[in-house]
């Protein structure tokens, strides 16, 4: 048989006149009358709120006129607050009258009474001001203010946290149907106490709660607060919280996405070390294992860099955090790892499968043959006549884009490995003139070839000199005339920092195209690329690396 919750009124005037005679009086025998009566007064809250969370707010009031007379002179009784669960039962009562959508001005304001009444009962800071009695009270259980309030803060947040997780604490249950409103009130009255360092575990919680609604039960204010707090680094998360939160509010991970580019772009970054590090740090790649993640912060970089017109610096971000998305998505465990398809359902599996294959699983003997194979597949897809937009063909293109080792190591090969050259050389031409027809990437295959053939005349056993390296610029510029500056910039990089002694003479010619003024961003993404590649495979001491960062300080002076 169901046992009656509803509240008498007798019952409700007699607490009521309680109430207003303890806070009229603050002498000893009052305070007593208050410990004596706690414990009926919390179940009679009990009994109070088991009634409310069933009714509407509006015929709540209407039904109990004074009911927010009795709650708000409770809360600020220090002696009631404090004992057992109470605490906590006046915050669920007080979230049962908030108004989720306030219809007239006097439900504004009785939110906004409400809203006042609970970060009084969620701040410490705010019981400095409470009457004599407050510090008597506290003094005689041997406490400091500060200290009392601190755990009852904690208190608090651990009772709420365990309630959010489906736990029954004293009749009272989360996981009924009508909860959803409870847990949206219980996040709005979070906003101005969310930096609040012992509130942590409750965001979190409300952050991983699933009640099974089939609409978002958060506040969008909540959320937005939570990721501005987050972005800003004033306050800590677990990843499990922050993947959640992205999951639960696309506008939240879509400004996580462009926080992140500004940031990167903003700020001046010596290595490609430095920017993984800072890409790392979002936590977006670690949260990309998800699929939808994945494809939302792709589809991001995909509009910035349509926007910014393909610039070195927005394609470098988005091949750093590819792989390390990778790496991400390697170290999941087998349970909860989604096949790589899942990331890009919309490609050719293959050519995915292909370019998604790690350089370093793969013998280095065995590159070219790869990169040929991705080559081949690439080309058939491109000259395929079902293609035919430019849509199509710029998504192929961003594909490839994500790969960008996969491209370095095609240049590296071109110079170093002895190689039938036109499997590679077609990448490349497709990869910085993909708009190009097959006449026109059939030209810039055979001028690029001619480049890379100059160069290889320079690769020999005695160590390369300054005016080696100046005959190459030379005639690598008479042939950029007709043949892509890009593609043989990167040729021309990969000379550089890999031919006989190359690194040696490196700072004399840095110190030449900068005087010449010939050297871009370009030149720079492309060398700190290469040589971050050099110095994770340890095919290269640090001088390299020493280089590079020498000729980032000289060329920011001079770009």
């Amino acid at each position: 048989m169901a046992q009656d919750t509803t509240v008498p009124k007798p019952d409700f005037e007699y607490w009521l006149d309680k109430a207003i005679k303890w806070g009229q009086s603050t002498t000893l025998e009052s305070q007593k009358d208050v410990c004596l009566h706690l414990p009926q007064l919390q179940q009679f809250l009990h009994q109070v709120y088991e009634t409310l969370k069933h009714m509407d707010s509006i015929v709540a009031i209407q039904q109990f006129p004074k009911i927010g007379q009795l709650l708000g002179r409770l809360c600020w009784n220090p002696f009631v607050v404090g004992y057992d669960e109470s605490q906590k039962t006046l915050m669920w009562c007080l979230c049962c009258l908030y108004s989720s959508e306030p219809q007239n001005p006097v439900e504004l304001k009785a939110n906004s009474w409400i809203r006042s009444l609970l970060c009084h009962l969620l701040s410490s800071s705010k019981w400095e001001s409470n009457e004599a009695e407050t510090s008597t009270f506290i003094s005689t259980l041997g406490y400091t203010s500060a200290d009392y309030y601190c755990h009852l803060v904690k208190n608090m947040v651990f009772s709420l946290v365990a309630e959010l997780r489906g736990n029954q604490v004293n009749g009272l249950n989360m996981q009924r149907r009508d909860s959803g409103s409870r847990v949206n009130a219980v996040s709005l009255f979070c906003l101005p106490l969310i930096t609040l360092p012992d509130l942590t575990p409750l965001l979190e919680a409300l952050l991983l709660y699933q009640g099974g609604a089939s609409k978002e039960i958060l506040s969008s204010e909540f959320l937005e607060a939570v990721n501005d707090a987050f972005l800003k680094k004033k306050i800590s998360l677990s990843e499990s919280a922050v993947f959640s939160l992205w999951l639960r509010h696309l506008p939240s991970l879509e400004k996580a996405t462009l926080h992140l580019l500004d940031q990167l772009v903003s700020i001046q970054l010596n290595s490609l070390e430095e920017v993984a590090c800072v890409i790392k740090d979002s936590l977006l790649p670690q949260a990309a294992s998800h699929p939808a993640i994945f494809r939302i912060v792709n589809e991001i970089f995909k509009n910035v860099l349509l926007e910014t017109d393909g610039t070195t610096e927005v394609l470098t971000i988005i091949q750093v955090f590819t792989q390390l998305f990778l790496q991400s998505h390697q170290n999941e465990t087998k349970q909860h790892k989604f096949p790589l398809k899942a990331y890009f359902p919309y490609h050719h599996q293959p050519l995915v499968t292909a370019l998604l294959r790690h350089p370093f699983e793969l013998p280095t003997t065995q590159w070219s043959q790869h990169l040929k194979h991705i080559s081949d597949m690439l080309k058939a897809l491109v000259e395929d006549t079902n293609i035919s937009s430019v849509a199509d063909l710029f998504e192929i293109w961003f594909l490839v884009a994500h790969f960008g080792e996969w491209l370095d190591i095609a240049a590296e090969q071109l110079l170093k490995a002895p190689v039938e050259p036109d499997a590679l050389l077609w990448l490349l031409a497709f990869y910085y003139c993909p708009q190009n027809e097959t006449q026109q990437r059939t030209q810039t295959m055979v001028e690029a070839k001619a480049v890379r053939d100059h160069l290889m005349m320079l690769f020999s056993p005695r160590v390369l000199s300054i005016k080696d390296l100046e005959a190459a610029v030379h005639t690598v510029r008479n042939i950029e005339q007709h043949c892509n500056q890009h593609l043989t910039t990167h040729l021309l990089t990969n000379f550089l920092l890999f031919s006989f002694g190359g690194h040696v003479v490196a700072q004399e010619f840095i110190y030449h195209v900068i005087e010449a003024a010939d050297i871009n961003k370009e030149v720079c993404s492309l060398l700190i690329r290469t040589a971050y590649r050099i110095n994770r495979n340890g095919e290269e001491n640090q001088r390299t690396v020493k280089l590079l960062n020498e000729f980032l300080q000289k060329l920011t002076l001079n770009i």
